[in-house]
């Protein structure tokens, strides 16, 4: 545990040492628990979710980095690789493909990527993944703007 920890605490000064690096990224730790972050995220450009922001909680278990976090969306998003109710992601370096060469930023940077590029066919979100795999892009991504428009998107004064 104090391992992880360690590794936590350095994230936690590289995330503050580059604040300006990356844009698209903002990640907040909790004040009380190192193992409890924060992210809000751009959508990417030329996708439905270009303007929206989203809300990403991380639960990191205590044998981080060995053991990947816990990662999912708090903003309402349709995706065909996010559980609608949830915020639950389906994404291989969360689950087996992770490796301890992976931080927090980096896992943020590849939700963006997965945003931009989703995966129909392992779909954690049915509706989303059908529409794709059956070739309605544009219902998908009418769908995608609307729930970005409705959840992900400052409301206007």
């Amino acid at each position: 545990m104090q391992a992880s920890r360690a590794r936590l605490f350095k994230e936690y000064k590289e995330v503050q040492r580059e604040k300006s690096a990356d844009p698209d990224i903002t990640l907040v730790c909790d004040d009380s628990n190192i193992f409890k972050w924060n992210a809000l995220i751009k959508g990417p450009s030329e996708t439905p979710y270009e303007g929206g922001v989203f809300q990403l909680a991380f639960s990191v278990p205590e044998q981080y980095p060995l053991q990947p976090p816990q990662v999912r969306f708090l903003t309402k998003i349709f995706h065909p690789n996010v559980h609608f109710k949830t915020g639950e992601i389906c994404l291989d370096i969360l689950k087996n493909a992770w490796s301890p060469a992976w931080t927090l930023q980096s896992v943020c940077r590849a939700i963006i990527a997965l945003m931009a590029h989703p995966e129909p066919d392992s779909p954690l979100n049915c509706d989303s993944g059908n529409l794709l795999r059956s070739g309605d892009v544009r219902g998908f991504q009418s769908m995608a703007r609307m729930y970005t428009r409705l959840a992900a998107m400052p409301k206007k004064g």
